[in-house]
């Protein structure tokens, strides 16, 4: 066995009193419980989190989807010495047990065999309830995760249709920890564990009594409540004040009482993002959990790469840039190389990995000097419905040559590129984009490529901030004659969208008209606008 990539140890994080007794542990440092099973997985934020804090030398345990009716799960691993970390899952509750018409799932693929039987409507409200209700006087509860996260304002909820409170109001929690949040999980513990004031640390919210100085204070709840222009400014803050390196702090005052949004933390350096990559995950659904059945989620997750955080493209119905960042963090080709090796360890690993990348794949390896220096611009997009910034310097080069050291990876058969594509930056990449959709073509595609146009209608499109019609044509043709020059029969698949604001019947009509005249295939599904918060 290569000395370089020893197997991987099938050690989890302790979700049981006979794990933490076989390690000596009278008690754990931070307990965290979360909506889905407990998946050892570095696509999986609590065991990021979870990983973390082991590596800092915490004592960490993880509940996932504990019972409601009693402390049975909540309390089996006792009080924590630090604080409780909540998390709502890796998908949103609402959105993992709502469709968009608001009618239930039956299926849940984080859930230990398959049935949405175990994660409750707003997950992080009932956890944190739970706690309280059988820990009185206990140590803080903080909350992140993509349901906390994206709530921290006033927020409009579409399974209600109302504005509903920032959610430490409604949770009881102590602290928020909002985005990807490492740096900020590192110096909350730090602050906690020697007592210290941990209210200055970035990419946090608390309640306070006042207003904080120098802060901008946003409508009150309130007035949001009163005047949907005054929601309005209050989301438009919001949104612009998400950077490390431009925003300002926050400050919402709900019912007599304030909400303090401190700036975002720092992102995480190439460095660190490798040193987060590298922790020891078993990539296993635990054997806790696995005796109920398998997590589907694990069939895509297992063996996939993620490349890098964040995304640019700033899609008006998506809310990845207000989580995850408008600034790509990427990971060095040593440490993808260095994982695609690790995953020739496994005795299960046939010589597929199911996707190398991020939310958009083609934005790895490069970005805008000028946001790297003075943050996200106030005034104008990276790329829009008409044209990408032009101090956006789309570059491919990096991204080829990765994907060519993955697939050289002894053991490795094929290395697909299954994540979001924006076909609009290979088109503008007069320099590399023609080579990157070849390397595609010729080695990175399992029969279909997805695309994402939503819709083609230009006033549709506008308002959704996506590339024109022609774009995709232009791209098409592109693609089928790749296609054709390699011998092969590979086909776009497209995903759509419903029901967006400003989408008539009309446009649904011409939608598909265009796809069955001029893309040549007849759409089974579009998938309906859910306006999550966020967005």
């Amino acid at each position: 066995m290569d000395s370089k990539h020893p197997f991987p140890p099938k050690i989890f994080l302790p979700t049981t009193r006979a794990e933490m007794d076989a390690r000596g542990w009278d008690v754990c440092d931070v307990i965290l419980i979360s909506g889905d099973a407990y998946i050892d997985s570095p696509f999986i934020g609590v065991a990021v989190v979870g990983r973390l804090l082991e590596a800092m030398g915490y004592r960490v345990g993880i509940i996932g989807q504990p019972s409601l009716d009693s402390d049975a799960d909540v309390g089996r691993l006792g009080e924590p010495r630090l604080w409780w970390g909540v998390s709502g899952g890796s998908v949103d509750s609402m959105v993992s047990n709502y469709t968009a018409t608001k009618k239930f799932r039956n299926s849940d693929d984080y859930t230990s065999g398959g049935k949405n039987t175990a994660r409750p409507d707003r997950a992080v409200l009932v956890y944190c309830n739970l706690i309280r209700r059988y820990f009185k006087a206990t140590v803080p509860i903080v909350i992140g995760g993509i349901e906390a996260s994206l709530r921290r304002v006033t927020h409009y909820d579409y399974w209600s249709n109302k504005l509903r409170k920032p959610i430490l109001f409604d949770a009881k929690a102590d602290i928020l920890i909002y985005g990807m949040g490492e740096t900020a999980i590192r110096e909350v513990t730090q602050a906690l564990e020697r007592g210290g004031e941990w209210r200055d640390v970035r990419g946090i919210c608390y309640i306070a009594k006042e207003p904080k100085e120098g802060y901008i204070e946003l409508p009150s709840h309130a007035q949001c409540l009163a005047d949907k222009e005054r929601y309005i400014d209050l989301f438009q803050y919001f949104y612009d004040h998400n950077d490390p390196i431009s925003a300002k702090g926050l400050c919402e005052e709900v019912d007599g009482r304030f909400l303090i949004q401190n700036p975002p933390c720092d992102y995480l350096s190439e460095p660190e993002m490798d040193a987060v990559s590298a922790l020891p995950f078993t990539r296993e659904l635990h054997p806790y959990h696995a005796t109920q059945g398998k997590v589907r989620c694990l069939e895509t997750i297992k063996f996939s790469i993620m490349s890098h955080q964040g995304c640019w493209g700033e899609c008006n119905f998506c809310a990845i840039g207000v989580h995850q960042g408008r600034t790509i963090r990427t990971r060095s080709e040593e440490s993808i190389v260095s994982e695609a090796e690790l995953f020739t360890q496994y005795k299960d690993f046939k010589g597929i990995i199911s996707d190398v990348g991020g939310p958009t794949a083609n934005m790895y390896g490069y970005e805008c000097a000028k946001k790297l220096k003075a943050g996200t611009c106030d005034h104008q997009r990276c790329v829009d419905d008409t044209h990408l910034c032009k101090s956006m310097k789309v570059n491919h080069h990096r991204a080829i040559e990765m994907l060519r050291r993955v697939r050289a990876v002894k053991g490795v058969k094929k290395a697909f590129v299954a994540s979001g594509v924006r076909y609009d930056l290979i088109t503008a990449d007069k320099a590399h984009g023609y080579m990157y959709l070849k390397e595609l073509v010729k080695h990175h595609i399992s029969g279909q490529m997805k695309v994402a146009p939503e819709h083609t209608a230009p006033h549709v499109l506008h308002l959704m901030n996506k590339p024109g019609k022609q774009t995709l044509i232009d791209f098409k043709k592109l693609y089928d004659q790749l296609n054709r020059e390699e011998g092969k029969k590979q086909f776009l698949t497209y995903y759509l969208i419903a029901a967006h604001p400003g989408c008539t019947d009309r446009d649904m009509h011409e939608l598909k008209r265009f796809t069955s005249e001029e893309l040549g295939m007849n759409p089974e599904q579009a998938q309906v606008f859910t306006p999550t918060p966020g967005t």
